[in-house]
């Protein structure tokens, strides 16, 4: 397959129930396939349509989950269609291959953020050392790259937040505001560069990308053509980039739209490289 499709997950291609955006009344709502239960209870949902279109997207292209989800994470979700053969897990810091962590692909990880950036002990501390237990929920570390708090983002200081995003940039991270979460990341910890060990490996020709983050807009700016949903860090942001496309539908059914114009620009790419 010549194309290949790398995209982030969580709010875009699948939602939680927070998460949904559903504007219309029940009656018109679309029926929703829940692909992620967490504590035996549901957790992420796609809808049924984009079901069917990932399905499709499966047949058509290389399709490649690029998530920050932890691999234990990643391993929650089932989604429509063959299990992928390659996985981004960890914003890049892990690349399965069958369901399997590639060792050397880690290896080379760990020592580009050892020669890089702060290290993950000072980043941590400074996220703990000004959180204040009236916003914070929980503080997590991942995979031993990076860290993560979820919170209450009513009541998260931006002040707080500014802070944050100017200290850790001075020591080669970055920060990331993805609905309850705030990620803290080694800068060289990167989506966009475990896609493009995959599209060396398999030698595809053409890749398509979508995200609604930070922590994806590298990946973007990589492929040849991206999408970003309505809503999300990027959009509120208004970010966007000469090859990417803004769209304005969010919640679930800007997941649905991403996949219709994924299957489409496969679709296309197929059929001229038939003639």
């Amino acid at each position: 397959m010549s194309v290949l499709v790398a995209s982030d997950l969580d709010r875009t291609l699948v939602y939680s129930a927070a998460a949904l955006g559903l504007t219309m009344p029940d009656t018109q709502a679309p029926r929703l396939l829940c692909v992620e239960t967490y504590r035996q209870r549901p957790l992420s949902y796609l809808t049924e349509t984009a079901a069917v279109l990932l399905a499709q997207l499966a047949r058509t292209a290389r399709f490649v989950p690029a998530t920050t989800r932890t691999r234990e994470q990643y391993a929650r979700i089932r989604l429509p269609g063959p299990v992928p053969e390659y996985a981004v897990c960890a914003n890049g810091g892990e690349l399965l291959v069958h369901g399997e962590p590639d060792p050397a692909w880690r290896a080379g990880v760990n020592g580009a953020l050892a020669e890089g950036c702060a290290p993950l002990a000072e980043m941590r501390a400074r996220l703990l050392h000004g959180a204040d237990p009236s916003w914070l929920l929980k503080e997590r570390t991942a995979d031993g790259l990076f860290a993560y708090l979820v919170v209450d983002r009513e009541r998260l200081p931006a002040a707080w937040l500014a802070e944050l995003v100017h200290w850790a940039g001075e020591r080669g991270w970055k920060v990331s505001l993805q609905g309850r979460k705030v990620y803290a990341v080694p800068r060289p910890l990167t989506k966009s560069a475990a896609v493009a060990e995959v599209v060396r490996r398999t030698g595809a020709t053409r890749l398509l990308a979508a995200g609604d983050s930070l922590l994806d807009a590298e990946l973007l700016l990589a492929a040849d053509q991206g999408w970003r949903p309505g809503h999300g860090e990027l959009a509120a942001t208004g970010w966007t980039a000469p090859r990417v496309t803004a769209l304005e539908t969010g919640g679930v059914l800007a997941g649905e739209e991403i996949l219709r114009s994924f299957l489409a620009a496969a679709r296309r790419d197929v059929t001229s490289k038939g003639h």
